[in-house]
């Protein structure tokens, strides 16, 4: 499990493509510093396994399967590119963000920045299949960051990034048309589950 708050901005380092697959060699030299082989690390927001670290590069190498790249922005990555990197929570941390699985829903586009004295408010597209699970006030996983959802439509919602979450994530350079990846709430779908009526099976004897 993770909590949204990103701890370092790593790279892309190299790329490996298959047929429904991929490998990815990333830079993050701090939550590659105490890494250990099956270990959980959240990348733009997806969690995956390191197969094979490097502690003196600073480099970690995960493996990346069909379902992850058709619901993410993963499959899109190339070198050099910027990456929010999170290591999965450890039970003594203070829970900084939210509740984050690491289990991208799917992807939106980014369709305005308004820039602001010290901040920017930047909107996105809102699936229609996440429409319902996305409130005013309530939190979403963007590339990874732990974000207030501060205006939401039918078709967009809205955030407002501080001058740390621009500085220190990608969320600071994504132009209008880039893809990020989105995780909703989970206890928003639990409740939905909970609540929604399942059908009874008569026992007849």
């Amino acid at each position: 499990m993770f909590t949204g708050i990103i701890e370092e901005l790593g790279h892309v380092h190299d790329v490996s493509s298959g047929e429904a697959s991929a490998r990815l060699t990333l830079t993050g030299p701090l939550v590659t510093s105490d890494a250990v082989h099956g270990a959980s690390i959240a990348v733009n927001g997806v969690c995956l396994t390191v197969v094979e670290h490097d502690a003196d590069a600073g480099r970690f190498t995960v493996d990346v399967m069909a379902e992850t790249l058709s619901r993410s922005g993963l499959g899109a990555l190339v070198p050099g590119d910027p990456v929010n990197l999170e290591r999965a929570m450890a039970a003594s941390s203070r829970f900084g963000g939210h509740i984050v699985q690491g289990h991208v829903d799917g992807t939106a586009t980014v369709v305005e920045r308004i820039p602001g004295d010290r901040w920017e408010v930047v909107t996105f597209t809102l699936p229609e299949a996440l429409a319902r699970y996305v409130v005013e006030k309530g939190s979403i996983t963007v590339d990874g960051v732990s974000l207030t959802v501060s205006a939401v439509t039918d078709t967009t919602f809205t955030v407002s990034l501080i001058p740390t979450t621009l500085a220190l994530t990608t969320l600071g350079g994504r132009a209008v048309g880039d893809t990020v990846n989105l995780e909703v709430d989970v206890l928003a779908k639990y409740v939905e589950r909970l609540l929604t009526p399942r059908p009874t099976t008569e026992v007849t004897t």
